[in-house]
C-alpha cells in the first residue's frame, strides 16, 4: 500500500496491520514495525517504508475515569477530539492541545505535543501518569514518569514499542467557552512585549504572522483563558474536494489572504467556543489538498533568541515563499519529560511551504542552517528533510534514547536521521 503523511510528502510503500484489541500480540513477519494513529505528522516520522504500520485507529475505547483526581485511562488510538466531546460536558478539559483535535493519544505521547499554554502547562507528556508499552518480545511494561523507558517513550516517535493505553490527567473547566482577545502588532519587539504582559494572566497565547510583510514580524497576537458561558461549536465544515493546482497558492494569493485575515480579525475581546479557538483549520476538511498533489513542507523550529526569528522571516520574505499558515509562540521554562522532546525555552516558529521542488528544498536547507547556527532545533513531527547533523544538534540525548529503541521498531524518519 502506498501511503503519505499529512504533508503528502514523501509517499512510500508499506504494509498496514490493524491493532484491534489491547491483548493483540505483535507480529512483524520479519519486517520493522511502527505504530500509526491518525497520521497527522507532516513528514516521515509516521511512515515506515518497506515495513509494517500498526494502525491503532480501532484502539479507541475509554477504560476508566477517576472524577476526583481527573485521571482518564483510555486506549492509545482514542483521539483528543473524542476525549473533549466526552469530557467538556462533565467539566473537564485536556491539559495540552495541538492545532488539531484529530490526533490520537498515542500520537500525542510519541511526539510529546505542545500547545498555546506551554508557558504554564508544558508538554502533553507532563500530564501522562502511566502508560502500558507492548514490546516486540511480548512483554508488557506499565511505566510511570520515573522509569527511563517512560522518558524514552514520551516524545520517542513511536519506536520504543506500542503504547496500548495511557492515563492522562484532565483539568477542571467551567464550560466550553474561551474568553479571547486579538491584539494587532507591527513588529517582533511588540510581540515580545505582548508575550511578557500576557503570560502572567492569560493561559493561552499565540501569534499569527504575516510572513510576506515588508517589515518582518507584523501579525496578530491571540490570547485566551477558560470562562463560564454557553457557546455551540461549529455545525458546518468546509471541505477541499480536490487537489488544487500547484499555481493556486502563490505570492499574490498568499499576500491577499494575509491582508484579508488581518483585516477580518477584529481587535478586542469576545467569548468563543473552544473549537474554533484551538482548532481553526479543523473547520476545513482535508485542507492539505490546497497545496496540490505535490504536497507541502512544514518547517517548525525553536530558537533561544527572537533575533533569529527575524532573520528567518527576512529570508522567507526575500524568497517570496511566505504562507498563510505562519505561527509564532514562546515556549516556557517547564522541562519536557521525554529524552527527544522538542520544546525548550525560546521562540518557536511554524510555517508551511508548498513543495515547489529544488527551490523549496534549498530554502529549507538555508533555514535549517540558520537554526543550527543559533543553537536551535527542528521538530521531528513536522519534518520531512532534516539532515542528520541538524537532528544531532537538536536532539542531544539521541544516543541515550537509542538504547531504549525496540529492536523490531523503526520509521523512515529514524533511519534517515540516526539509525
Amino acid at each position: 500500500m502506498t501511503m503519505e503523511s499529512w504533508g503528502r510528502y514523501p509517499r512510500v510503500r508499506q504494509t498496514v496491520s490493524a491493532v484491534r484489541w489491547r491483548s493483540d500480540p505483535l507480529d512483524s513477519a520479519g519486517m520493522t514495525l511502527l505504530p500509526r494513529g491518525q497520521g497527522r505528522s507532516y513528514g516521515d516520522s509516521c511512515l515506515n517504508e518497506g515495513g509494517v504500520l500498526l494502525s491503532t485507529a480501532a484502539l479507541d475505547r475509554f477504560i476508566a475515569f477517576d472524577a476526583q483526581g481527573g485521571i482518564l485511562r483510555c486506549e492509545a488510538g482514542l483521539t483528543l477530539g473524542s476525549i473533549l466531546e466526552w469530557s467538556v460536558p462533565r467539566g473537564f478539559f485536556l491539559p495540552v492541545l495541538p492545532g488539531t483535535k484529530h490526533v490520537s493519544v498515542g500520537g500525542a505521547i510519541a511526539n510529546d505535543i505542545h500547545g498555546k499554554n506551554h508557558h504554564v502547562a508544558g508538554t502533553f507528556g507532563r500530564h501522562v501518569a502511566r502508560l502500558e508499552l507492548l514490546r516486540s518480545d511480548g512483554t508488557r511494561r506499565v511505566l510511570g514518569p520515573e522509569d527511563p523507558l517512560f522518558q524514552a517513550t514520551i516524545g520517542g516517535l513511536g519506536i520504543t514499542g506500542l503504547v496500548t493505553w495511557a492515563e492522562v490527567r484532565l483539568r477542571p473547566v467551567p464550560g466550553p467557552c474561551i474568553w479571547t482577545e486579538a491584539v494587532p502588532f507591527d513588529d517582533l519587539a511588540r510581540f515580545e512585549e505582548l508575550t511578557a504582559e500576557s503570560d502572567a494572566s492569560w493561559e493561552y497565547t499565540v501569534a499569527w504572522i504575516d510572513s510576506l510583510a515588508r517589515r518582518p514580524g507584523r501579525g496578530i497576537f491571540l490570547r485566551g483563558r477558560h470562562a463560564p458561558g454557553a457557546k455551540r461549536g461549529p455545525a458546518r465544515r468546509l471541505r477541499v474536494p480536490i487537489d488544487l493546482p500547484g499555481f493556486a497558492l502563490n505570492r499574490t494569493t498568499v499576500r491577499a489572504f494575509n491582508a484579508t485575515y488581518r483585516l477580518a480579525t477584529r481587535p478586542g475581546t469576545r467569548l468563543v467556543h473552544y473549537d474554533p479557538f484551538f482548532f481553526p483549520l479543523d473547520g476545513v476538511e482535508q485542507w492539505n489538498r490546497m497545496y496540490g498533489r505535490r504536497g507541502f513542507f512544514q518547517f517548525q523550529c525553536v530558537v533561544p533568541r527572537l533575533q533569529t526569528i527575524a532573520r528567518l522571516l527576512e529570508r522567507i520574505a526575500a524568497a517570496g515563499a511566505g504562507s498563510f499558515l505562519t505561527v509564532l509562540k514562546t515556549f516556557g521554562a517547564l522541562r519536557s519529560p521525554g529524552m527527544l522532546s522538542f520544546p525548550r525555552p525560546g521562540f518557536t516558529l511554524a510555517i508551511d511551504f508548498a513543495n515547489r521542488g529544488p527551490g523549496t528544498l534549498a530554502l529549507l536547507s538555508d533555514l535549517e542552517r540558520e537554526v543550527c547556527d543559533a543553537d536551535g532545533a527542528l521538530y521531528p513531527a513536522k519534518d520531512a528533510i532534516m539532515s542528520r547533523a541538524a537532528f544531532a544538534r537538536g536532539a542531544q540525548r539521541a544516543a541515550e534514547f537509542a538504547r531504549y529503541v525496540d529492536p523490531a521498531f523503526s520509521s523512515s524518519f529514524w533511519r534517515r536521521v540516526y539509525a
